[in-house]
């Protein structure tokens, strides 16, 4: 393996940390690199051709009060691989706030689990009223740019998808909106659109916009909601975009005051907008469902005059906090999927009758659903989701889930080794759904070292047909993309 240093960065946190989630799989980076001549265990397909993105969340200062691990500033890996050989690059996302902290020397901002009252700057700058925006949850890749978001709505931070030069802010052709974007911007890749919502804590609580595939917001209009929601990711067919009003929010009386507490309301319906994809605010119709909270969608498609949304259904959306749990582990018991109980589910909206329809896909723990991306919005067989760890934010393999026939496959990775969000990436010349190759970046905290494996699409419990090595352990993290190389 041949290594270059890009840049290190100064890490001011404790040299004997035990946040827990600032250690193990979570352990955070502070170098940037270059690398090539990768070693390899086994031999990387010669039809395997493209660019392998993730976002992972690294701080390097300690917080004002208390640490959330979505609160670490953005760092995007990058494995690129073409003719059989692979290329590593990884690069902090130097957000505003990133740089300002930098300089101060000092964390400004409130994090997740804090009280914004706690932050030392009030600028107008940020998610949330004085939040820092780390851009360090999602990442996709739209008009041959690379867009890094963050979950609670802010600006997209833009790179080359390869070799991770910084590009600067999306602008969206001058109108890019006061509101921001949330994480999940959905990339069609049929027609090369993007579309995306935010949300906010004033009326109309949220916003739907499309953008074209030359990267101008064409298309930008209000989603009233009843108020303050906390919706995560959106889906889209052919025909439509699908947002979403989940009973599970920000308690009123207690945002009223300044304080955000998240509150399950089993009550109320969970509620679905349907919207033509260039429809207006009037055009939306609205669907009810079972209370629940859903994180994240895995595709919607037309059949007929019904619309099928799949997604993970949470049967316990608020866990309980109990005693014989430590602080850490009730305070992060949210980011337990097994404590949320997360099943992939399936919607039916009938656009002819206004009803809908519900049912489990599976009886299984799962979570961070993947698909072959050239099937977004359209009709699809199979997902590739996460199966979690117990008790943490964590993946211990993947689930290769088949929708026809309602079957199963899974890897287990040994223990001691963590999974991220596996993407899926065609082979060259691929013609099935499943024709191609499963990535995903490991920790392995036995060993302390990090691979990129490549797995059969088709048959991914067979184990790995390659292992990749990086240069360094990665932190775990959250979203990943496939950007498949151009001719």
């Amino acid at each position: 393996m041949k290594v270059q240093i890009h840049e290190r960065f100064e890490s001011r946190l404790p040299a004997d940390d035990e946040h827990p989630y600032r250690t193990g799989a979570w352990r955070p980076q502070a170098t940037e690199y270059d690398a090539w001549d990768l070693d390899v265990e086994g031999e990387i397909p010669r039809d395997l051709a493209g660019t392998y993105l993730r976002n992972t969340e690294n701080p390097l200062l300690p917080p004002i009060q208390r640490y959330h691990p979505f609160d670490g500033d953005g760092m995007l890996h990058s494995m690129s691989f073409r003719d059989g050989e692979a290329v590593y690059r990884n690069r902090f996302v130097k957000t505003d706030g990133f740089r300002a902290e930098r300089e101060a020397g000092e964390a400004l901002w409130a994090g997740a689990a804090e009280s914004p009252n706690v932050a030392r700057r009030d600028d107008g700058w940020g998610a949330r009223p004085r939040m820092k925006d780390a851009s360090s949850t999602d990442v996709v890749v739209h008009n041959g740019v690379a867009l890094s978001s963050f979950w609670l709505c802010g600006d997209l931070y833009r790179f080359d998808p390869v070799t991770l030069e910084d590009l600067g802010k999306e602008k969206l052709g001058g109108r890019f909106p006061a509101e921001g974007v949330s994480a999940h911007p959905k990339v069609d890749e049929r027609t090369g659109e993007m579309l995306f919502f935010n949300y906010g804590t004033e009326a109309p609580y949220m916003h739907y916009g499309v953008v074209s595939a030359q990267g101008e917001l064409v298309h930008y209009i209000d989603v009233p909601l009843p108020g303050p929601r906390l919706p995560h990711d959106m889906a889209f067919t052919e025909n439509y975009a699908i947002v979403n009003d989940c009973p599970m929010f920000w308690d009123p009386e207690a945002l009223a005051e300044g304080h955000y507490v998240t509150t399950f309301h089993p009550e109320l319906p969970t509620r679905f907008g349907v919207i033509p994809r260039r429809g207006s605010s009037a055009e939306i119709r609205w669907f009810e469902a079972d209370p629940t909270f859903v994180l994240h969608w895995i595709n919607a498609y037309e059949d007929g005059d019904e619309i099928v949304l799949d997604g993970f259904f949470e049967e316990n959306p608020s866990p309980a906090r109990r005693p014989d749990l430590s602080f850490n582990q009730n305070l992060f018991r949210y980011l337990d999927l097994h404590s949320m109980i997360s099943k992939a589910h399936r919607w039916r909206f009938d656009l002819r009758s206004g009803e809908t329809r519900e049912e489990h896909l599976s009886e299984r723990i799962m979570e961070f659903g993947m698909i072959n991306g050239r099937h977004g919005g359209r009709p699809y067989r199979y997902s590739y989701n996460a199966l979690p760890a117990r008790g943490w934010f964590g993946f211990e393999g993947v689930v290769k889930h088949d929708l026809e026939r309602g079957t199963e496959e899974v890897l287990e990775l040994p223990e001691g080794v963590y999974a991220s969000e596996t993407v899926m990436a065609p082979r060259i010349g691929s013609r099935a759904e499943d024709d191609g190759y499963l990535l995903t970046y490991t920790m392995n905290l036995v060993e302390d070292r990090s691979d990129c494996l490549i797995l059969d699409a088709a048959n991914p419990s067979a184990g790995p047909i390659a292992r990749v090595a990086l240069p360094e352990r990665i932190c775990s993290g959250t979203h990943a993309f496939w950007h498949a190389a151009t001719a």
